[in-house]
């Protein structure tokens, strides 16, 4: 997934890179190789700190990155440190390559994501490969829809405690004997 995504990267950076004069030319590749980097990572991250909400909430999307989703301000923010730390960029200009780069890569990636004429990325691949395998067997197009569909259980506004504890209880009750992690996702999402 990482040569893919990297190549997602080099087709976004002609103009916010390879084009812009505050980063010298033999500095492309490398600046390009830290965007990919921080994507990836930042992926990563949130999937690991159980930020699936809004990881999910990028690719339910139709290719319109929410700017405000925490998971692309953090992407974002770790652009702009590399960029700043690594290449000696000032501030602004790492700010602005961040601000143009990380939306536009990201909604390429959902949109190739989404087409199920494109066969070079799909959900279950990435979050595979994000995750190290530990996503085998899931059908995360079905989470996506749960997803989709809200998760705003009992219908007061919010997603809280009450609703996690209603879906888990019921997803218990349609999933007796099936136990581990499928059996508790199978719980939460209502499988």
């Amino acid at each position: 997934m990482l040569d893919q995504l990297v190549q997602l990267v080099r087709d976004s950076a002609q103009e916010t890179v390879v084009a812009n004069p505050a980063i010298p030319n033999e500095q492309n590749d490398a600046v390009i190789g830290e965007a990919s980097h921080s994507i990836a990572s930042g992926l990563q991250e949130a999937l690991a700190s159980g930020n699936v909400k809004d990881v999910m909430g990028l690719f339910n999307s139709n290719g319109q990155v929410d700017n405000s989703n925490p998971v692309v301000n953090n992407i974002s923010g770790n652009l702009i440190s590399s960029l700043t730390e690594k290449f000696n960029l000032n501030g602004s200009t790492a700010a602005a390559i961040a601000g143009s780069l990380i939306p536009s890569v990201l909604g390429s990636l959902v949109k190739k994501t989404n087409d199920p004429s494109d066969n070079g990325f799909s959900l279950d691949g990435i979050f595979s490969s994000l995750t190290g395998g530990s996503t085998q067997g899931l059908n995360l197009g079905s989470l996506l829809g749960k997803f989709a569909g809200g998760l705003d259980k009992d219908g007061d506004g919010d997603v809280d405690l009450q609703d996690m504890v209603g879906m888990i209880s019921n997803g218990a009750k349609q999933q007796q004997g099936s136990g581990g992690l499928g059996g508790l996702l199978g719980g939460i999402f209502g499988k």
